[in-house]
């Protein structure tokens, strides 16, 4: 059953600037996130940061909690050996979604400068 749906869209070039501030990037992206964006370089970076984003508040509008709903970095965006991105989730957001027997199903894409994410939350009661 579908607990939740949300969709995200974000700027890349946006993203990009952001980046530059350390505090920005360390309060955002988990400690793994960075490691991913670090492997990235010029555009791909700014484009999988804005869709990390992205995909952090479609979670969040998918959740009903809003973006104070967890921390950010709780809600880490990572990608599989072929590509296909997942949500490593920790802390509070890892224990709600448990508690909630929720899993996060996850797409992005981008173009144009924009990222866009999809997050469908499936109840397994």
């Amino acid at each position: 059953m579908i607990f939740g749906i949300g969709t995200d869209l974000c700027a890349a070039d946006r993203m990009a600037a952001k980046l530059q501030k350390p505090a920005f990037v360390q309060r955002v992206f988990s400690p793994a996130e960075q490691a991913l964006l670090n492997e990235r370089g010029g555009t791909h970076r700014a484009e999988t940061a804005a869709a990390n984003f992205a995909a952090k508040e479609a979670f969040l509008k998918a959740a009903g909690t809003g973006l104070g709903g967890f921390a950010l970095t709780d809600l880490a965006v990572l990608r599989k050996e072929s590509g296909a991105p997942y949500f490593a989730l920790t802390g509070p957001a890892a224990e709600w979604t448990a508690a909630n027997a929720l899993t996060p199903h996850l797409s992005l894409t981008h173009e144009n400068g924009l990222a866009c994410a999809f997050v469908i939350l499936e109840q397994n009661k």
